[in-house]
């Protein structure tokens, strides 16, 4: 199971290394828009705002990047923290932008949270 939670962990740090570099930096072109549903108008005028996202999701990888390379105790702490955040962070963002954010985001989040738990 341990192998099975740190696997899981470097995903979901890869997936919010990805949302990083989409939001960040391709929000203006095709991945971004085609992600969004927006214009090109529309996707220049919510940059900043994508760009403050992505920001946060760069947060959320490294804080699991972190907990995967940190000794234990601190290491499982910091991966239980940001994961319980990653998973907060997705349900808020499927009740209040876009529903697939369950599944993109907190579903990951709580499957990799689940199995650092019972790793323990």
């Amino acid at each position: 199971m341990q192998i099975l939670s740190v696997v899981l962990v470097a995903l979901v740090a890869l997936l919010h290394t990805y949302f990083l570099v989409l939001e960040m930096f391709l929000w203006q072109r095709r991945p971004g828009r085609e992600l969004s549903g927006f214009d090109a108008e529309m996707a220049a005028a919510t940059a900043p705002l994508a760009a403050n996202q992505g920001l946060y999701n760069g947060f959320l990888a490294a804080g699991l990047v972190w907990g995967l390379v940190a000794a234990d105790p601190t290491g499982h702490r910091v991966q239980v923290f940001f994961l319980c955040c990653v998973v907060v962070a997705g349900v808020y963002g499927a009740a209040t932008a876009n529903r697939r954010i369950l599944f993109a985001q907190a579903l990951p989040g709580a499957a990799a949270l689940a199995a650092v738990l019972v790793a323990g």
